[in-house]
């Protein structure tokens, strides 16, 4: 195991699929649990989730893990109090980590590969920051060193990691080619392509 924790934010409305997304059935769990599996394959630990707007229904299907579960109260402040809750969570359940991993619970695609992958590479060129890049962009999932704790708990409104991402694109930040985080459940639609 490293000294890197991961935290997977699940704490939204999912306005857009009229539904908790969390909860829909992905390779015959539901899309938070296999999320959370592929965290828990993976060489970080702690993994925090960080849950808001369907706590209750959602809580059931992860509780059971060796996770740390975390409400996010002030969910509806957007994605950077989610982040907020999550560093705190972690600081208090390990504190001293190196660096934390920042995941989505809406993107499927991303295997515990690929968070070790991102460990690797931060290991192996001691940047801040190792980003995912897709589609032109670099985003998430991604690493942060303990080093840019305060900013990430300094984020606001709704302004998630991509922010960080964006400032510290000079020296301290490199990234690893990531095209299934392209992928993502934000519609209806998204949900049915991916179970073709």
């Amino acid at each position: 195991m490293t000294n890197i924790g991961l935290i997977i934010l699940a704490a939204g409305t999912a306005s857009r699929m009229g539904q908790p997304k969390q909860l829909l059935t992905y390779q015959g769990h539901s899309l938070i649990r296999h999320v959370v599996d592929m965290a828990l394959n993976s060489v970080c630990q702690p993994v925090v989730v960080v849950l808001g707007a369907y706590t209750k229904q959602i809580k059931p299907e992860v509780e059971n893990l060796s996770i740390k579960l975390v409400e996010n109260t002030n969910w509806s402040e957007g994605m950077s109090s989610s982040i907020r809750s999550g560093i705190n969570a972690l600081e208090k359940t390990k504190p001293k980590l190196d660096a934390v991993i920042i995941a989505l619970a809406d993107q499927p695609l991303i295997s515990a590969e690929v968070f070790d992958r991102l460990v690797k590479v931060y290991q192996n060129t001691g940047k801040s920051i190792v980003a995912s890049a897709y589609d032109d962009v670099l985003g998430v999932p991604a690493l942060f060193d303990h080093t840019l704790f305060s900013e990430l708990i300094n984020l606001e409104g709704d302004r998630g990691a991509k922010a960080l991402i964006r400032k510290h694109t000079t020296n301290n930040l490199t990234s690893i080619s990531v095209p299934e985080a392209a992928i993502d459940i934000d519609t209806p639609d998204d949900y049915k392509n991916i179970c073709l």
